[in-house]
């Protein structure tokens, strides 16, 4: 059965060519024309079937023609298969509802439903064109070149050179990958369909090395393409940019070392991403260097030392004397053996004006300090000249005198005492003003009672006891301060070349004007002595008075006769002159008649005059009489 049927397939096939080649009419009545030229190889008698199969009937056996179109269009398949592009999406129709023929040599095989290749919606082939791509000529892409998927491969076996089909939808099936596969092939994770550059997907923060301070503003490629970091070139010589992966481990990996090594370890000690310049002092390590800093040079701006023209940075400034910087204060005065001493002899670096220059060193020099002056703030006797004076001028910026009068305490000191002991003929003249004052203290003053014997007033008795200010009351002014020059306003004169002979200089008599009528005047000396007042132990009541005292009043207090009283002035004082002699100035007496008592009294007159004393030591019995 099978041969027969294919002996009849070949006679009528035969018939059929027979037919066409001999007459064109009957050709026209079993072909609808010719066919495009792509097909041109199928047209023929015997071709129809290739096509059309063995089902009669207009257009034959449609869902095995598309079979039979597969067969040869073996791309599609592969695309249908593969479920990619349009002939995938739209399984639902034939392949002639789209690709019709027999519409002559020039026929189009491909029917845009759109009108043109221009208005295809390329949604329908599963890739929407956005961006930069919905832009482009579709020869930009649909070209030999870029058409590299097994459906290109396919469609070159027929020696095709051009075609819908075979592109791909990843990135670099068109585009060059610039980052050389080192970032991966998902393009899209960094650029988007608009523009390449900038990749606004990028994020360098969540990058190995993310990017702050200044590197935020540094270009790709100033990193990128770095010559030390460039492994390749393209073929016009260019340097390839290298992005991954790129060392970052440290600073010297990009920059270069200023510090040629001598600073080892992380650069992020000393210098942040915001400024290479700015340095962070607690991270920098100053006594690494040859210099380390302390003291004041702690607080000290970098440019004030180092270059400031280029941000602190650059040679390394001198540092050996403290004159490599700063210059000499003192204008040269600061010599020691005509030689100017080191700064450090009297200077540190925790400030200038805080000299160094001990009571130690000082006792080496031809002024030892001693006593008070030990104690005294330097500029006490260094002082400074006045700004702008000549002097000033010639000691320099500090305007100390470093080498100040010596010798006389008044060279420094004023003299409280005006300059009475520099008489002549003063006393005391030896020694000057330490034969009664030490560098310990003006006050108390040396001079003792030994010294006061050499004097026109020695002291002896109750004056030894005495103290100075008793006599010399001057030393009682207020206030007391110091006598130095600078403290002249406030100083007190002493007057010690005054000498206080009479007792009345310094004493003033309790006995008013009772003793002037004496020849010698009433002098103190004549009843008292220096060593006490009370009692007069050279008053003699029986030398010195008109009354001479016996009996009882041998033994009578002297107040019982000599009374006090009111003055004037209403002041207390006791009588000594004038005094009654009479009895009856003191006694009044009264004597009984015989018989008539046993005792005589006395009683206090009606003068007012005696005392119940004055009375105790004149009672008497009569048995006494």
């Amino acid at each position: 059965m099978k041969r027969f049927l294919a002996r009849f397939a070949a006679l009528a096939l035969a018939g059929l060519v027979a037919s066409f080649a001999c007459a064109s009419p009957a050709r026209a009545q079993v072909s609808p024309g010719p066919l495009a030229a792509p097909h041109a190889s199928l047209d023929g008698s015997l071709a129809c079937l290739k096509c059309h199969g063995k089902t009669s009937g207009r257009g034959g056996d449609k869902a095995g023609m598309d079979e039979r179109c597969l067969a040869c269009h073996t791309e599609i398949g592969w695309m249908r298969t593969a479920k990619r592009g349009t002939h995938a999406k739209e399984t639902a129709k034939n392949c002639a509802s789209c690709h019709p023929d027999h519409g002559g040599r020039e026929f189009n095989l491909v029917v845009w439903p759109e009108g043109s290749p221009e208005k295809f919606d390329h949604r329908r082939a599963g890739y929407v064109l956005e961006g930069k791509h919905a832009t482009l000529a579709c020869a930009k892409c649909h070209k030999a070149a870029l058409q590299k998927s097994p459906a290109a491969k396919l469609i070159r076996k027929k020696n095709r050179d051009s075609s819908w089909l075979g592109l791909e939808t990843n990135c670099a099936s068109c585009h060059e990958d610039v980052h050389r596969g080192q970032l991966g092939k998902k393009c899209e994770s960094c650029h988007n369909q608009e523009k390449f550059t900038p990749a606004p997907g990028f994020d360098h923060a969540k990058s190995a090395f993310p990017l702050t301070g200044s590197h935020v503003k540094v270009k790709c490629l100033e990193c990128h393409a770095a010559a030390q970091f460039v492994k390749a070139r393209d073929a016009k010589g260019q340097p390839l940019p290298e992005w991954k992966p790129l060392p970052h481990k440290d600073c010297v990996s990009c920059h270069k070392d200023p510090h040629a090594g001598r600073f080892p370890g992380s650069c992020a000690k000393c210098h942040n991403t915001e400024n290479w310049k700015s340095i962070s002092k607690s991270g920098f390590d100053h006594d690494r260097t040859r210099y380390p800093l302390r003291g004041k040079h702690v607080l000290v701006a970098c440019e004030k030392c180092h270059d400031a023209r280029q941000g602190g940075f650059g040679p390394k400034p001198k540092f050996a004397l403290c004159t490599d910087c700063h210059k000499d204060a003192h204008a040269g005065t600061a010599t020691l053996a005509t030689k100017v001493v080191d700064c450090a002899a009297c200077h540190d670096v925790k400030g200038f004006d805080r000299s160094t220059y001990t009571a130690l060193e000082h006792a080496k020099s031809a002024y030892p300090l001693e006593g008070r002056h030990a104690a005294a703030a330097c500029e006490k006797c260094h002082a400074k000249a006045a700004t702008g004076s000549a002097e000033a001028a010639a000691l320099g910026a500090a305007r100390v005198q470093l080498r100040p009068k010596k010798g006389a305490c008044t060279d420094c000191h004023g003299d409280p005492h005006l300059g009475r002991f520099e008489a002549a003929g003063a006393r005391p003249k030896k020694n000057g003003c330490r034969a009664c004052h030490t560098l310990a203290a003006f006050q108390p003053s040396t001079y003792d009672a030994a010294a006061h014997a050499d004097c026109v007033f020695p002291l002896r008795g109750g004056h030894l006891a005495t103290p100075c200010q008793a006599c010399h009351e001057e030393l009682l002014a207020k206030p007391g301060r110091s006598t130095l020059r600078a403290d002249a306003a406030s100083m007190r004169p002493l007057h010690f070349d005054n000498p206080r002979r009479a007792c009345e200089a310094c004493h003033k008599s309790p006995h008013g004007e009772q003793f002037a009528a004496r020849r010698d005047k009433g002098a103190c000396e004549s009843c008292h002595d220096d060593f006490a007042f009370v009692p007069a132990s050279r008053f003699d009541h029986d030398r010195d008075a008109a009354f001479k005292l016996e009996g009882a009043h041998a033994k009578t207090p002297c107040a019982s006769c000599h009374v006090q009283q009111k003055g004037a002035d209403g002041k207390p004082f006791v009588t000594y002159k004038p005094t009654p002699a009479k009895c009856e100035a003191c006694h009044v007496t009264g004597i009984p008649a015989p018989g008539a008592g046993t005792r005589r009294t006395s009683r206090i007159p009606a003068t007012g005059v005696g005392t119940p004393a004055l009375l105790a030591a004149h009672e008497v019995r009569d048995a006494d009489r």
